[in-house]
Protein backbone atom coordinates (compact mmCIF):
# COMPACT_ATOMS: atom_id res chain seq x y z
CA UNK A 1 0.00 0.00 0.00
CA UNK A 2 1.68 3.04 -1.19
CA UNK A 3 0.85 6.38 1.21
CA UNK A 4 1.32 9.67 0.83
CA UNK A 5 0.03 13.44 1.67
CA UNK A 6 -2.41 15.22 -0.12
CA UNK A 7 -1.20 18.05 -2.07
CA UNK A 8 -3.97 20.36 -1.23
CA UNK A 9 -4.95 19.61 2.81
CA UNK A 10 -1.49 17.90 4.10
CA UNK A 11 -3.44 14.60 5.26
CA UNK A 12 -1.96 11.23 5.07
CA UNK A 13 -4.01 8.79 2.07
CA UNK A 14 -3.74 6.44 0.08
CA UNK A 15 -1.77 6.86 -3.36
CA UNK A 16 -4.47 7.16 -5.99
CA UNK A 17 -4.88 8.23 -9.76
CA UNK A 18 -6.12 11.76 -8.17
CA UNK A 19 -3.27 11.84 -6.30
CA UNK A 20 -5.37 13.59 -3.44
CA UNK A 21 -7.42 12.60 -0.49
CA UNK A 22 -10.91 11.40 -0.67
CA UNK A 23 -11.94 14.79 1.05
CA UNK A 24 -10.23 16.52 -1.44
CA UNK A 25 -11.95 15.00 -4.39
CA UNK A 26 -15.06 15.37 -2.94
CA UNK A 27 -14.53 19.05 -2.53
CA UNK A 28 -13.22 18.97 -5.92
CA UNK A 29 -16.36 17.57 -7.03
CA UNK A 30 -19.05 20.10 -5.20
CA UNK A 31 -16.93 23.01 -6.46
CA UNK A 32 -17.24 21.19 -10.08
CA UNK A 33 -21.03 21.17 -9.73
CA UNK A 34 -21.18 24.40 -8.42
CA UNK A 35 -19.66 26.08 -11.64
CA UNK A 36 -21.65 23.52 -13.98
CA UNK A 37 -24.69 24.61 -12.68
CA UNK A 38 -23.97 28.41 -12.46
CA UNK A 39 -22.65 28.20 -16.17
CA UNK A 40 -26.20 26.27 -17.33
CA UNK A 41 -28.00 29.24 -16.00
CA UNK A 42 -25.74 32.18 -16.74
CA UNK A 43 -23.99 31.04 -20.08
CA UNK A 44 -22.60 34.23 -20.95
CA UNK A 45 -20.71 34.58 -17.72
CA UNK A 46 -17.14 35.32 -17.48
CA UNK A 47 -14.56 33.28 -15.39
CA UNK A 48 -14.31 35.90 -12.67
CA UNK A 49 -18.18 36.13 -12.04
CA UNK A 50 -18.69 32.69 -11.77
CA UNK A 51 -15.77 32.40 -9.56
CA UNK A 52 -17.58 34.71 -7.37
CA UNK A 53 -20.88 33.62 -7.30
CA UNK A 54 -19.42 29.99 -6.42
CA UNK A 55 -16.59 31.07 -4.38
CA UNK A 56 -14.90 28.42 -6.78
CA UNK A 57 -10.97 29.68 -7.13
CA UNK A 58 -10.00 31.14 -10.40
CA UNK A 59 -7.29 28.59 -10.64
CA UNK A 60 -9.52 25.53 -10.46
CA UNK A 61 -12.05 26.74 -12.28
CA UNK A 62 -8.78 26.84 -15.00
CA UNK A 63 -8.32 23.24 -14.00
CA UNK A 64 -11.68 22.16 -15.37
CA UNK A 65 -11.55 23.73 -18.24
CA UNK A 66 -8.06 22.23 -19.29
CA UNK A 67 -9.26 19.27 -17.89
CA UNK A 68 -12.49 19.16 -20.53
CA UNK A 69 -14.75 19.33 -17.67
CA UNK A 70 -15.79 22.82 -18.38
CA UNK A 71 -16.55 23.59 -22.05
CA UNK A 72 -16.16 26.85 -22.86
CA UNK A 73 -17.68 26.54 -26.69
CA UNK A 74 -21.00 27.58 -25.52
CA UNK A 75 -19.69 30.05 -23.78
CA UNK A 76 -18.43 33.14 -25.86
CA UNK A 77 -17.61 35.36 -22.72
CA UNK A 78 -15.67 32.20 -20.90
CA UNK A 79 -11.59 32.40 -20.78
CA UNK A 80 -8.66 31.78 -19.01
CA UNK A 81 -5.42 33.38 -17.72
CA UNK A 82 -2.35 32.85 -19.95
CA UNK A 83 0.17 31.06 -17.92
CA UNK A 84 2.74 33.90 -19.00
CA UNK A 85 1.30 37.09 -18.87
CA UNK A 86 -2.29 36.61 -17.16
CA UNK A 87 -4.36 38.15 -20.43
CA UNK A 88 -7.47 35.65 -20.83
CA UNK A 89 -7.38 33.26 -23.65
CA UNK A 90 -9.66 30.77 -25.07
CA UNK A 91 -7.12 27.97 -26.05
CA UNK A 92 -3.88 26.69 -25.53
CA UNK A 93 -1.59 27.77 -22.50
CA UNK A 94 -0.22 30.78 -23.62
CA UNK A 95 -1.85 34.29 -25.52
CA UNK A 96 -0.14 34.77 -28.86
CA UNK A 97 1.61 37.58 -27.94
CA UNK A 98 3.57 35.62 -24.77
CA UNK A 99 4.05 32.97 -27.64
CA UNK A 100 5.59 34.80 -30.64
CA UNK A 101 8.03 36.63 -27.90
CA UNK A 102 9.03 32.91 -26.63
CA UNK A 103 9.58 31.91 -30.39
CA UNK A 104 11.42 35.30 -31.44
CA UNK A 105 13.75 34.67 -28.32
CA UNK A 106 14.39 30.85 -28.77
CA UNK A 107 15.31 31.61 -32.81
CA UNK A 108 17.76 34.55 -31.28
CA UNK A 109 18.90 32.00 -28.54
CA UNK A 110 19.65 29.19 -31.09
CA UNK A 111 21.34 31.90 -34.36
CA UNK A 112 23.71 32.73 -31.15
CA UNK A 113 24.30 29.33 -30.24
CA UNK A 114 25.18 28.57 -33.59
CA UNK A 115 27.56 32.20 -34.00
CA UNK A 116 29.49 30.09 -30.59
CA UNK A 117 30.36 26.80 -31.96
CA UNK A 118 32.70 25.09 -34.02
CA UNK A 119 31.88 23.55 -37.10
CA UNK A 120 29.20 24.57 -40.26
CA UNK A 121 25.94 25.16 -39.28
CA UNK A 122 25.05 23.83 -42.59
CA UNK A 123 27.17 20.80 -41.63
CA UNK A 124 26.37 19.64 -39.13
CA UNK A 125 22.59 18.13 -37.82
CA UNK A 126 21.26 19.06 -34.66
CA UNK A 127 17.93 19.66 -32.34
CA UNK A 128 16.71 23.23 -32.13
CA UNK A 129 13.85 23.89 -30.02
CA UNK A 130 12.48 26.60 -32.79
CA UNK A 131 11.80 23.45 -35.40
CA UNK A 132 9.89 22.13 -32.87
CA UNK A 133 7.72 25.28 -32.39
CA UNK A 134 7.08 25.88 -36.19
CA UNK A 135 4.89 23.09 -36.26
CA UNK A 136 2.30 24.32 -34.27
Amino acid sequence: MNLGNCPRCGKLYTVNIREMCQDCMKVIEKEYEKCATFLREQRGATIHEVSEATEVSMRQITKFIKEGRISIANAPNMAYPCEVCGTLIRESNMCESCRTRLTRELRQAAAGDQEHQPGSGKDRETYRAVDKLRKY
